[in-house]
């Protein structure tokens, strides 16, 4: 009896790290894979970075809208998409209804998503505040020394929304990058 149980801690000991990480891939899916492995490959994203954007912005949820009318995985306003519309899709027929499509959700967000690494030289922090805040309010924080020592990245973030939100898209980041790094 003792030799069985004895046994049987063995095996959950050696399993268990395996079933922790499954679990954890549970809770950290990469549920639309093909469709942010292709847009991230486009824009030249990492496509664990568009995973925490979209787990934070919609939980997978396609049909996700908020309180201020963003829309579909990654949440993206009627004005953003105009706007991005303009620059990537002029001709497609696409209205803002599309965006509760994932293909249209993910194109759209990682358009954005690229053109906000951009303009603040790849610093996720900044360009996750930039997502959520827009970058007029980036941009005026940058000018703030309290905020940015060198006028280009984020050191605080001011606003409690703001900083949830990087927070909360930084360390969703870093658990996709310790769940499928070299995956």
């Amino acid at each position: 009896r003792l030799l069985i149980l004895c046994l049987l801690a063995l095996v959950l000991l050696v399993a268990a790290p395996h079933l922790w990480h499954r679990a954890e891939q549970l809770l950290y899916p990469r549920k639309y894979e093909q469709l942010v492995d292709q847009w991230a490959q486009t824009y030249k994203l990492d496509p664990l970075l568009v995973d925490a954007f979209i787990r934070t912005e919609s939980g997978f949820d396609p049909q996700a809208t908020s309180s201020v009318d963003a829309r579909g995985l990654m949440q993206m306003t009627e004005e953003t998409f105009l706007w991005m519309r303009s620059k990537i899709a002029p001709e497609e027929p696409l209205t803002f209804a599309d965006l509760y499509s994932p293909d249209t959700a993910i194109r759209f967000g990682c358009y954005y998503l690229h053109l906000c690494m951009v303009r603040y030289k790849g610093d996720v922090s900044t360009a996750a505040a930039a997502y959520h805040s827009g970058w007029g309010t980036v941009d005026q924080l940058l000018q703030i020394e309290e905020h940015s020592a060198d006028g280009e990245t984020l050191q605080g973030f001011p606003y409690n929304q703001m900083h949830h939100y990087v927070n909360k898209i930084t360390a969703c980041y870093q658990t996709y990058q310790r769940l499928y790094a070299g995956q």
